[in-house]
């Protein structure tokens, strides 16, 4: 699985020869050291979490369960939805142990496993997202072909291109933190061990880590980007195309969804990055936007403008369908 190299390259590789001071955790200091917010930002996460997790898992079993459903879009919605529940979990969890124990620690090679698990499926949602586009892409603009090139066959294998992809660049990441080496007391101002943050923090020279992480995010983060720009560009001039208002709508009903959640994805991204040149801080409370909110509103972004997919869940959940 794709957790044992990490956990094997951890064991190998001791702390001390990484770490001059044989440093063996790090702090992460989370959104607010107030001692009376906490429990406002434990009650808050935690419902946020629970709300991810348990949406994320209707639209799973809506899509196994009704065969209406057994098509590539809401394949890759499944996908999605797994992948969303996986990435938030590498993060909330932790930070909700922290807030209810008052505890701040995380071992060092936690922290590895952790930026190991964020950059997989923070990935893995990208490459998601740039196939879904894909798939819409073939469905409107050759609709007379979808069903031939969308076989089950490629879908499959798109989903398995994503995540190899993912895990090579998660993999190359966190094996590049491990030759670093960290001064004692490493105080992390976030809520989980994010890359930018904890290289930012080590003692030795980070310039060929910073260069990795540079191409990675052109490649890995401008190549589905650039994909999902094109194929909406075509999907907006073939809806053009179209005379009838009512087919125009079909078409972009079919995409709106999709086209709000990839706006969301990459529009805190966006907010990140610019609040990464402000402060420290700035940066943990973006996170936030990207790192849970996201993946909770997709479930009701998919499912409160789709037909197909309310029908499903209301079956699922017990509900009559008239």
């Amino acid at each position: 699985t794709s957790f044992i190299p990490i956990i094997y390259f951890t064991h190998l590789l001791p702390l001390s020869p990484n770490n001059d001071t044989g440093i063996s955790e790090f702090l992460l200091l989370g959104l607010s050291e107030e001692p009376e917010l906490q429990p406002l930002l434990f009650g808050m996460f935690l419902s946020m979490y629970l709300i991810t997790v348990f949406g994320n898992l209707l639209i799973i079993l809506a899509v196994r369960s009704d065969p209406h459903l057994h098509t590539p879009m809401y394949f890759f919605l499944a996908n999605l939805s797994f992948v969303d529940i996986c990435f938030t979990s590498t993060t909330v969890p932790k930070m909700l142990l922290n807030i209810q124990t008052q505890g701040k620690v995380i071992t060092y090679a936690g922290c590895i496993t952790q930026i190991y698990f964020f950059l997989l499926f923070a990935d893995w949602d990208d490459f998601l997202l740039a196939v879904m586009a894909y798939d819409r892409f073939l469905a409107i603009c050759h609709p007379l072909r979808y069903t031939v090139i969308m076989d089950p066959w490629l879908c499959g294998l798109l989903v398995l291109v994503s995540w190899i992809m993912s895990t090579l660049n998660s993999l190359l990441q966190s094996l590049m933190v491990l030759r670093l080496s960290f001064c004692a007391e490493v105080e992390i101002p976030h809520f989980f061990c994010e890359l930018n943050q904890v290289v930012g923090h080590a003692c030795s020279d980070t310039f060929l880590n910073n260069i990795v992480i540079y191409f990675a995010a052109v490649l890995l983060g401008g190549a589905p980007l650039t994909g999902i720009i094109y194929s909406y560009s075509k999907i907006v001039s073939s809806i053009l195309r179209i005379s009838a208002a009512q087919g125009k709508y079909k078409a972009f009903s079919t995409c709106a969804s999709h086209l709000s959640v990839v706006s969301l994805f990459y529009g805190t991204r966006v907010y990140l990055s610019s609040a990464v040149s402000q402060s420290s801080h700035s940066t943990a409370v973006a996170s936030v936007m990207y790192t849970v909110v996201t993946p909770m509103l997709n479930p009701f972004i998919y499912s409160l403008r789709n037909k197909d997919i309310k029908r499903a869940l209301k079956r699922t959940v017990g509900i009559p369908v008239m």
